[in-house]
């Protein structure tokens, strides 16, 4: 009896065949490859926008009515009654701590006024600007005349636009069309403005990077992105003529907010941040330095949102700010 030699692998392919398997698969048909890279946790900075631009629902806003009406009648009540109470014990104290009820309402009434003389400021130049629109649009002649006086009006008081304004007098009458006297009266009185106000979007974006990469304390980039975003945009506000008081900055940032929710653009990509500063490979140093880069692009972008929100006329001679420029200008070389 002879041993046969053992047979060689064959070299060839290897065909399987599965019973289970559909007849035919083809590249339409087959399941589609699992995504198996997690998703990027929301920034500090989306998840501050999302939560300011979430709008209250109706039982939440009367509960907080109700109970403001509540605590200002029982306030009201029980001052009343301290204060009578202390003038049939001793006049002398009774009259002074009415006075001083008085002084307090008094401060509380110019607040109040104050609060809305800054709604009205916001709304002309709300008003302003879709004016300004209408006539470009319609090329308006004497609307566009009316746009500039209202917008001469605003900017009458401020030392910083007068020399714009002397040369807006002196060339207006040489123009005959309402989309020329709109970019004039914009050449003339924003850009200036405009430059001021990225300079103010730059800073609020290095503040929130930096404090998010170096303050290891949990929700202090929250906290830092709304207060840096609010006050960024109260001042861009003041930039362009619109002061206002706390209630009104906090509906400019609103609006701002809102509509950025609306249209996606509160995300930043990582193909952004990688091309504007590194950011992908600071998230692979460091997390919070990563994360800090994207706490500035988004602070960026919403200050960009405030220029557009808060400028008396569109950009139509001036170039609209971008918003890879303001950041490259703002967090370059911030973590270098």
């Amino acid at each position: 009896m002879t041993d046969t030699p053992p047979r060689k692998p064959s070299r060839g392919p290897v065909r399987i065949d599965l019973d289970d398997a559909p007849a035919t698969v083809t590249p339409s048909t087959a399941e589609p490859v699992p995504d198996l890279t997690p998703l990027r946790a929301p920034s500090a900075m989306e998840r501050a926008a999302v939560f300011a631009a979430r709008k209250p629902s109706v039982l939440a806003r009367w509960f907080w009515r109700l109970l403001l009406t509540l605590v200002t009648f029982a306030v009201t009540l029980v001052s009343y009654d301290f204060v009578a109470a202390l003038i049939a014990r001793n006049p002398i104290l009774g009259y002074s701590a009415l006075a001083l009820v008085l002084a307090f309402c008094a401060v509380l009434l110019t607040i109040a006024l104050k609060e809305l003389a800054g709604f009205a400021r916001l709304k002309r130049i709300d008003t302003l600007q879709k004016a300004a629109i209408d006539a470009a649009a319609a090329q308006d002649l004497n609307a566009a005349r009316v746009v500039t006086e209202k917008l001469q009006t605003v900017y009458k008081s401020r030392n910083d636009v007068s020399w714009g304004n002397d040369r807006f007098n002196e060339r207006k009458g040489e123009v005959f069309d309402a989309d020329g006297l709109l970019k004039l009266a914009e050449t003339e009185f924003l850009i200036p403005l405009d430059t001021a106000a990225r300079r103010e979007v730059e800073a609020a974006a290095r503040q929130v990077a930096m404090v998010t990469a170096l303050v290891p304390i949990a929700l202090a980039d929250v906290f830092t992105a709304l207060t840096a975003n609010l006050r960024m945009i109260r001042r861009i506000a003041e930039i362009y003529g619109g002061r206002s008081g706390t209630l009104g900055s906090w509906r400019v940032t609103r609006s701002v907010l809102t509509h950025l929710v609306a249209t996606g653009a509160v995300a930043v990509g990582d193909d952004l941040i990688g091309s504007l500063a590194g950011g992908g490979v600071l998230a692979k140093v460091s997390r919070r330095f990563g994360e800090g880069v994207v706490n500035g692009a988004l602070t960026a972008r919403v200050g960009v949102a405030a220029i557009e929100v808060c400028r008396p006329l569109p950009f139509s001679a001036a170039k609209k700010p971008s918003v890879t420029g303001t950041v490259q200008r703002a967090l370059t070389g911030l973590f270098g």
